[in-house]
């Protein structure tokens, strides 16, 4: 089963979320703050991360940074924001991120992006 960090502190957004990854037979793992993640991230295995950008004790530009820069770790990162700024969102593919969706989203267009972003991760692994 292939396991995503959830990171969000929006509980609607949150559930949302959660629901449809549950439906496409996502294991979902939540973290409210980029620390709560970064402490999933250095217990447990992860395929995907899913994180907003305006998030309590670490950012989610921070978090993608230390994801990709102190704990080394090369799973697909996708933004989910509502920040939507050209610079933010250059300066997040510039440190690592691979996908951006602004929100509100589309449920489908959410389900489409994470299926590519994980059997892209797939094939590398192969």
């Amino acid at each position: 089963m292939r396991n995503i960090l959830l990171v969000e502190d929006d509980e609607f957004v949150c559930r949302t979320i959660e629901i449809i990854l549950r439906k496409q037979a996502y294991t979902v793992t939540i973290a409210k703050n980029g620390q709560d993640a970064l402490q999933f991230l250095k217990q447990s295995t992860f395929d995907l991360v899913i994180t907003d950008l305006m998030l309590p004790y670490a950012n989610g530009l921070e978090l993608v940074s230390k994801i990709r820069h102190e704990l080394h770790l090369g799973m697909p990162i996708l933004v989910l924001s509502a920040v939507t700024h050209e610079k933010t969102v250059t300066e997040g593919f510039d440190i690592g991120v691979d996908d951006y969706l602004k929100k509100p989203f589309n449920p489908a267009e959410l389900t489409s992006r994470v299926n590519r972003l994980i059997e892209q991760k797939e094939k590398h692994t192969l």
